[in-house]
């Protein structure tokens, strides 16, 4: 198995994958200039937040933009869930069984044993302490996360750690950051309530989605086992069960 970090500006991918000679680095430079190519005629994609109708672009342009539909935002809302999204297509066409892409906590993956994950939600307790086993046979799959709390993500609400699992990653990317934004409320329990009711609202695009604020936490779907981490292991440390 192969680790390697992948590092052009703001795509920060960490890379696990039974491929040696990927050529993944060249891919993902041709989506980013894609994407910024698109963006020069057409401005209003990097800074809509509502959703937009692209008929003519590049595919991860177009991807974006129908996970932004899905969602209720912006494109720019799945960039990162997307560029993994197509960097997994891109490993499994070269006839990779076992490549996970994590772009900064927004993960594609489909692997051919079972592992775990663990969950980083900010400074609540729930961090670094709780993971899930994902099984090989739910995969491929899209693991995202968004935060009101942590990282540079742009997010209305307040939430520690909303992750959702779906089929793709470019789906799952998008509706975390609307969910996400829906963490308002006087106390934590109700910010976990308003990001429940708003999930179901996207309950056919998702599997599942897991909602802490503060200490406390809710699921809706179906979200994998959790299991109890005896490390600090956070989103995007995974490691072999």
């Amino acid at each position: 198995m192969f680790r390697e970090k992948i590092n052009i500006q703001e795509t920060q991918i960490n890379l696990v994958t039974d491929l040696n000679n990927h050529q993944l680095s060249g891919f993902i430079l041709k989506q980013r200039m894609e994407i910024i190519n698109f963006s020069h005629r057409n401005p209003e994609f990097l800074t809509s937040l509502e959703p937009l109708i692209i008929n003519d672009g590049p595919l991860v342009v177009k991807l974006m933009a129908r996970a932004g539909r899905k969602a209720e935002v912006g494109p720019m809302a799945a960039v990162a869930g997307t560029i993994s999204q197509l960097s997994l297509s891109f490993l499994l066409e070269k006839g990779s069984n076992y490549s996970i892409i994590d772009n900064g906590g927004d993960i594609a993956l489909k692997v051919n044993k079972d592992i775990n994950t663990g969950l980083y939600a900010g400074t609540s307790s729930l961090s670094g302490s709780i993971g899930f086993k994902i099984k090989s046979k739910k995969t491929p799959m899209g693991i995202c996360t968004s935060s009101g709390t942590v990282g540079h993500s742009i997010s209305f609400g307040r939430s520690d750690s909303v992750t959702v699992f779906a089929s793709d990653a470019s789906t799952a990317d998008a509706l975390a950051t609307s969910i996400a934004n829906a963490a308002q409320g006087i106390n934590d329990h109700d910010a976990v309530q308003n990001c429940l009711d708003r999930s179901d609202d996207f309950k056919e695009q998702f599997r599942g989605v897991m909602v802490v604020v503060g200490e406390n936490a809710g699921t809706i779907g179906k979200i994998p086992q959790l299991v109890k981490t005896d490390k600090k292991a956070v989103l995007g440390d995974l490691f072999e069960i």
